[in-house]
């Protein structure tokens, strides 16, 4: 397995990652998990993503029994939850800085661990300002419930907001980015981002490699 860094972090990543959007907790259950954590972990894969939104949470309540199951020691892996859409009530949604410390403490619960890796902002909210988010972020950071977080989806223009606010309030910037990135789906990686990679250190860490799934050819005869 290769391992890069995570932008300018000192974090070591492995190339291919474990997600579990749309199985974990509706395809797949607590044995399948248990199955495929333990094969990907034995092939060199130390990070395992998920996200608040996925399946309202049992996708990480599985993830987080099936680590527990297979006793991963915890400094040889790498887990990420994301926050914005935690339920439908207005308290639940967004990056207030209410619901991005309810988010995480609700991620650490249903994980079964004490920190999480890397936490993102699932989405930019237009409604909140970008510096309270920032700084419900550090209060994290600083809190050690969280290591790295950073951003998924937002512009280039919203990170460098981001990263000023963090410069001049003296908070914790954004190390990473989750954007979707495939042969379809190349402007904002390749064209976008470009001048803050070497800008800020941005780190990336993607979504929808194969398209779900459509690169992989198995739907050229129908949906299997």
């Amino acid at each position: 397995m290769e391992y890069r860094r995570l932008g300018r972090s000192g974090l070591k990543v492995s190339a291919l990652s474990l997600g579990s959007w749309v199985t974990f907790g509706k395809q797949v259950d607590l044995n399948d998990a248990k199955t495929l954590l333990k094969t990907a972990y034995d092939s060199g894969v130390n990070f395992f993503d998920n996200a608040e939104g996925y399946e309202a949470g049992e996708s990480e309540k599985i993830m987080g029994d099936a680590i527990n199951a297979l006793g991963l020691p915890r400094d040889t892996f790498a887990v990420s939850s994301k926050v914005f859409w935690g339920g439908d009530k207005p308290t639940q949604l967004g990056l207030s800085a209410k619901h991005v410390r309810d988010a995480c403490d609700a991620a650490l619960r249903r994980l079964k661990v004490d920190y999480l890796d890397l936490f993102f902002c699932h989405r930019p909210d237009v409604d909140t300002p970008i510096e309270e988010t920032v700084r419900a972020m550090h209060q994290l950071v600083m809190q050690g419930k969280i290591v790295y977080w950073g951003t998924s989806e937002w512009n280039a223009q919203q990170i460098t907001e981001a990263h000023a606010i963090a410069r001049q309030e003296h908070l914790t910037p954004p190390t990473m980015e989750q954007p979707q990135y495939n042969m379809f789906n190349r402007d904002k990686v390749e064209g976008e981002y470009r001048p803050i990679y070497e800008q800020y250190g941005l780190g990336t860490t993607i979504w929808s490699p194969l398209a779900s799934g459509i690169l992989t050819g198995k739907y050229l005869d129908g949906i299997p």
